[in-house]
């Protein structure tokens, strides 16, 4: 049997160099290591992800990496604020509004880095009930 330790994504990347702007500058993280061949690791919370070079290109269909915040209606707005444009969906009983879809309390939302990976931000309920303080809100009280 498996014994995993941890695990993490990995991201592929054109322009490892763009890539790491738009991590470091976009979405406000630093690298915790930068590897000889210019892969980058990114620590989020108890895990993380990698971003590597390579020629190939992402085909950003599918959720490549979901990132759990604390709220992501305050997440996306100060994201726009950082020039990250979000994905819209509009299909029966899956659509977005604002970039951001509600699902009876878990709030989900997608965008794209600068290399065409889709990444989604995600709030489940029971995290937005415990920022709240218990209470059955959505947000974080802030």
């Amino acid at each position: 049997m498996l014994k995993i330790k941890e695990s993490y994504a990995t991201l592929p990347a054109q322009d490892i160099e763009r890539a790491r702007k738009f991590y470091e500058q976009k979405l406000g993280l630093t690298a915790d290591v930068v590897s000889a061949d210019g892969s980058i690791n990114f620590k989020t919370g108890n895990s993380g992800f990698s971003v590597f070079p390579s020629s190939g290109k992402p085909s950003g269909d599918h959720t490549q990496i979901a990132l759990e915040v604390i709220d992501v209606v305050a997440t996306v707005s100060e994201l726009k604020k950082n020039g990250v444009s979000f994905e819209d969906y509009d299909f029966p009983g899956f659509k977005t509004e604002g970039g951001i879809l509600d699902m009876g309390g878990f709030k989900t939302a997608w965008f794209k880095d600068s290399e065409g990976n889709l990444l989604n931000l995600s709030q489940r309920a029971e995290v937005a009930e415990k920022a709240a303080g218990g209470r059955s809100s959505t947000t974080n009280g802030n």
